[in-house]
């Protein structure tokens, strides 16, 4: 019996050692820094909060400085520099939004606007991690993703299907069967326009027995100014468009111009 258990406690103890060595590895991982991105989390802090007065507006800036961009935030500015990377302790940008005293510290009292604990230490760690700008997301050039691999080869129909069900096989899941043309019509026009098809339309896709046919179905409803007037709804709410001011007289605005415009 007691030559039973020794090698079970040998092999009780050598899984321990394993165990600890990966969470060990885990524990280390964990406390690397994570990379902070200019584009994702400061420059929104910024923009909210600084580039009023230190932003692309020429007319309205102020101490000639920009945090948009790099130019002259790493140069030296008569003994201090606005930002020195790797270095929160030495670059102004930090020493003025953590400063203790109110009136020292950015954004000045007149702004009515506070950095939270939280975004002050999120730039102090950005400043650590090199301070790295990077130009606006839409002048970055894409890089290509090559097509993944799939087991299943006959369902895809183009690339994006290729990514969708190597995602879907990565989960151990399968793609949903086909919908009927009905369910198709009714989804393509709900998330293209915004309306449920009119009855006719229905008739004539269920008719149109072509191979084409689904194409030729989201070449028309791409081509409608239904499909315009559904884009444009999320670039009014962006600049919060409103036929009526909203308040107690709640008056008409003319600005339907503009809305027609868009």
């Amino acid at each position: 019996m007691g030559s039973r258990i020794l090698p079970l406690r040998r092999l009780f103890h050598t899984l321990l050692v394993i165990a600890g060595a990966a969470l060990g590895l885990t524990a280390e991982q964990a406390a690397q820094p994570k990379g902070i991105d200019f584009n994702r989390e400061i420059r929104p802090i910024l923009s909210d909060n600084c580039f009023t007065c230190h932003g692309p507006d020429e007319k309205q800036r102020q101490a000639d400085l920009r945090l948009d961009r790099p130019d002259g935030v790493f140069a030296d500015r008569g003994g201090y520099r606005v930002i020195v990377p790797g270095r929160p302790a030495e670059s102004r940008l930090y020493q003025r939004i953590s400063a203790e005293n109110r009136l020292a510290r950015m954004p000045p009292p007149a702004a009515n606007r506070t950095l939270a604990p939280q975004q002050v230490e999120l730039i102090r760690r950005w400043i650590e991690q090199g301070a790295e700008y990077k130009p606006h997301w839409s002048f970055i050039p894409l890089e290509e993703t090559p097509v993944p691999e799939v087991i299943e080869g006959k369902w895809p129909r183009n690339p994006i299907d290729r990514f969708i069900l190597s995602r879907l096989e990565k989960e151990g899941l399968r793609p949903s069967p086909e919908a009927s043309r009905e369910t198709l019509i009714r989804r393509l026009s709900l998330d293209l326009t915004g309306l449920p098809p009119a009855l006719e339309e229905i008739d004539a896709f269920l008719a149109d027995r072509s191979e084409d046919a689904y194409d030729k179905l989201v070449g028309r409803l791409l081509a409608s100014p239904r499909y315009g007037e559904r884009m444009a709804n999320d670039w009014l709410d962006l600049a919060r468009y409103a036929d009526t001011y909203g308040y107690q007289a709640d008056v008409d605005r003319d600005m339907s111009p503009w809305r027609d415009w868009v």
